[in-house]
């Protein structure tokens, strides 16, 4: 009888064993697919941070070469005789003050957006995002 006993509790530790087991192959595969999901999301992220990236050096350089031609055209008008007419006091104030704002430090080489720069770049920053897979492999190991 404390043989069959024993062999009934064996029985029962087994069962609950391949129960756990069971549980726990289902929560890895679970775990699985939604790595999987999360990496698919990640991929798509990255891929969305790199053409925005694209639009907005695009949008800079276009910012910048209409800088330029503005400041062409203003230093064509800033060289024509003021009293030949061809610009009213109210232009010349306008222009002037457009000339100390604007084009004094917007179009100094090399220059960018500063507040988005540096509000943001971090947010932009695709190279911040990478997945580490030694986790990965320590756990399979």
């Amino acid at each position: 009888i404390h043989i069959a006993q024993c062999f009934e509790a064996t029985r029962q530790r087994c069962l609950r064993l391949e129960q756990d087991g069971r549980r726990a192959r289902e929560q890895l595969a679970r775990a699985e697919a939604e790595r999987a999901a999360l990496e698919v999301k990640l991929k798509h992220a990255r891929n969305q941070v790199q053409v925005e990236m694209k639009k907005r050096h695009r949008a800079e350089a276009e910012l910048e070469k209409q800088e330029r031609k503005l400041q062409l055209v203003f230093e064509s008008l800033m060289r024509e005789p003021w009293g030949s007419g061809v610009l009213s006091g109210e232009q010349c104030s306008v222009l002037s003050a457009l000339a100390g704002r604007r084009l004094g430090a917007a179009l100094a080489p090399g220059r960018r957006s500063s507040v988005v720069d540096e509000s943001c770049q971090s947010l932009l920053s695709h190279s911040d995002i990478s997945y580490d897979r030694t986790e990965d492999d320590v756990v399979r190991s």
